[in-house]
């Protein structure tokens, strides 16, 4: 028999019987939509992460004294934070010595501050960064209105402020800010730019930055942190270009541990990640929940099949006469054998498809809440239609071969 006919024939048995193909579906449908859902939903989450973790530019990566994430223990944490802080010292001998760089950065950072204009205020929610004029390059952040920051502007120490796009928006609804004079925590600082707009899904302030010379915030906000501990620099360092970026890292980490007097069998006392580092952290950290996931899903499709087979069980009993008419006029073993077979199959694709929209609709309602971008998955919905087509293939063999078995006789008389 060909194939496109037993294709026919088993669409036709398919909805011949319309409750009992529902109520087959209805497993497989539950079993791929569970995947797809929580795969989808790991993905929204992923490219928003992803996209949010490459602030720093595609040859940047950044220095600091402790590491992002990946810390075991309190009692690490705490070993960590007795190391020695960077410098300023340390960027200028970067800046010196390091040839496979373009630009070296220096940043410092409070967290939740007040910025007043007149008589409008924020709610206390921004970030200063006392900074160098590398920020906006190395974070790729740039200014729209106005100017960065100057080198005479780091020496001289000078109160003025690049503000961010949503600060600007609240302080200057109908003027333009740069000129203008405003308070950060009481402070007087001169704006001199204005950040372009950097939306975070996260809620990470991007607009509500404000970057002001690394001199003069050290003067208004101390050498020492609140918890009395000797502020660190982050350092953020830019390559020539990609392909010397590993390069420039291994020569930044010479340069620091000689500096830093690290002795040479003991692992370094600063921390490094660049935007794929980050990412293939995050991605690791995901992986055991996919993994959970997938085999989760794959244990209730693989309950569904034995439902299927059962179901398929039933329905060649019920089809017996149907199957002995087909073998008196001249079905041979194989041509009953893969009717059934791919019933069974375009069963577990239908409730496959099904389940996959259903899966991708319901992992992207993460979209709709958080304002994470939409993503469909295709090679999970690719991977769940395979993973139907082998249920399918392997629940519906048995039910086949009883079928391919019946004796034509006893078939024609089966009441």
């Amino acid at each position: 028999m060909h194939i496109l006919e037993a294709f026919k024939m088993a669409i036709t048995a398919i909805f011949a019987h319309k409750l009992r193909s529902f109520l087959t579906l209805l497993g497989i449908v539950a079993g791929v939509a569970s995947i797809i859902a929580v795969m989808t939903g790991i993905s929204v989450i992923q490219n928003t992460i992803e996209k949010e973790m490459s602030v720093l530019g595609a040859t940047v990566f950044q220095v600091q004294k402790l590491p992002r994430g990946n810390i075991s223990s309190q009692a690490e944490f705490l070993r960590m934070l007795q190391r020695e802080p960077l410098t300023m010292q340390h960027v200028k001998e970067l800046r010196e010595k390091a040839k496979n760089v373009t630009l070296v950065g220096a940043e410092l950072w409070k967290y939740g501050y007040t910025a007043r204009y007149r008589d409008v205020k924020t709610n206390g929610d921004g970030n200063i960064c006392g900074g160098t004029p590398e920020y906006g390059p190395n974070n790729t952040h740039y200014v729209v209105q106005g100017r960065t920051l100057s080198r005479e502007d780091i020496k001289l120490g000078r109160f003025v402020v690049v503000i961010g796009h949503a600060l600007a928006q609240k302080l200057f609804p109908f003027s333009n800010p740069v000129g203008k004079t405003i308070k950060l925590e009481g402070h007087k600082y001169r704006v001199i730019g204005v950040f372009d707009e950097k939306k975070s899904s996260f809620g990470s302030g991007y607009d509500k930055y404000c970057l002001i010379p690394i001199t003069s915030f050290i003067r208004v906000f101390g050498s020492k942190d609140d918890r009395g501990l000797h502020r660190s620099v982050y350092i953020t360092v830019r390559a020539k270009n990609t392909l010397v970026l590993d390069d420039a890292i291994e020569e930044v980490r010479g340069i620091l541990r000689m500096k830093r007097a690290v002795p040479a069998r003991e692992e370094d006392d600063f921390a490094y990640f660049t935007n794929d580092s980050q990412i293939k952290n995050f991605n690791e950290q995901t992986a055991t929940v996919k993994t959970g996931s997938a085999i989760i899903g794959a244990i209730a499709l693989i309950v569904a099949g034995i439902g299927i087979m059962n179901i398929m069980l039933v329905s060649v009993t019920e089809r017996t006469r149907e199957i002995g008419l087909r073998k008196s006029i001249g079905a041979k073993k194989q041509d009953i054998l893969s009717q059934f077979l791919l019933e069974a199959i375009v069963l577990c694709n239908i409730g496959g498809a099904i389940g996959v929209f259903v899966g991708f609709g319901l992992g992207n309602l993460v979209s709709l809440f958080t304002g994470f971008t939409v993503s469909v998955p295709l090679e999970w919905a690719f991977g769940g239609l395979v993973f139907c087509t082998v249920i399918g293939l392997v629940f519906g063999l048995w039910p086949a071969i009883v079928a391919a078995r019946k004796d034509p006789i006893l078939a024609l008389s089966f009441e």
